[in-house]
């Protein structure tokens, strides 16, 4: 469904990746994994082009998406929850959701994706009149997935999850990203954490210095003696 080949992308004069190759097949969960720097969310944002690709092709579901602005790419079926969930605060939870279906294909089901977010997320229903910023970091990251699903998406990236989350806060966002991926949504996964993450997706690449440098499923990685050093602590 995705392919990248052969990707490089700059900031500037400044190269952030390097002949990048990552494939995603329909429905699958995949991660990128890989310390702080080493390209990831950077791989994310060449996908969904905020960043422009120097090099290489992107394809998705049969498009060329080195060519399209942002906005194409995510009316293709792309959402991209960023890294430190970015809602708006002074909207309100269920004004937050609804942006999320600006897409005209997304727009004419919005009720109806409101009704499925909100029976994932049901914290979120008990607060849809509540204003984003008065929220929980754990709520607010629910509200950033659920906004992401508000696009009826085909693929779900999801950038740092669990970042400033506290441990049980973590396992419950991951158990609904494990519950969305169950109902057929495709999910790209970039994570520092590397065991919560391995237990979720099916494959992973491991990133350094902006070239992925190692690739193989869940169990490989997790039993791979240099993924353990590097990330797992054993």
């Amino acid at each position: 469904m995705l392919k990248l080949s052969g990707v490089s992308a700059s900031y500037g004069s400044v190269p952030a990746i390097g002949n990048v190759n990552i494939e995603i097949g329909e429905g699958e969960a995949v991660g990128l994994l890989g310390a702080n720097g080493a390209g990831k969310s950077t791989s994310l944002r060449v996908i969904s082009g905020l960043v422009k690709l120097t090099s290489g092709t992107i394809t998705f579901a049969g498009s060329n998406l080195a060519s399209l602005p942002p906005h194409r790419i995510t009316e293709l079926g792309i959402a991209h929850v960023p890294e430190g969930r970015q809602v708006f605060p002074e909207m309100t939870v269920n004004e937050n959701l609804e942006i999320g279906s600006y897409v005209p294909r997304a727009r004419a089901e919005r009720a109806r994706s409101l009704e499925f977010v909100y029976g994932i997320f049901p914290r979120l229903a008990e607060r849809r009149k509540q204003l984003a910023g008065t929220m929980s970091g754990g709520e607010q990251q629910m509200l950033a997935v659920g906004r992401g699903m508000m696009l009826k998406p085909r693929l779900l990236m999801l950038d740092e999850p669990s970042l400033g989350l506290a441990p049980v806060v973590t396992d419950a966002t991951f158990q609904k990203i494990q519950e969305i991926h169950s109902m057929g949504t495709a999910v790209l996964l970039v994570e520092q954490n590397v065991a919560r993450a391995l237990t979720l997706v099916q494959r992973a690449y491991v990133l350094e210095s902006g070239r992925v440098i190692m690739h193989g499923t869940s169990a490989e990685l997790a039993n791979n003696k240099q993924v353990q050093a590097a990330y797992l602590g054993i």
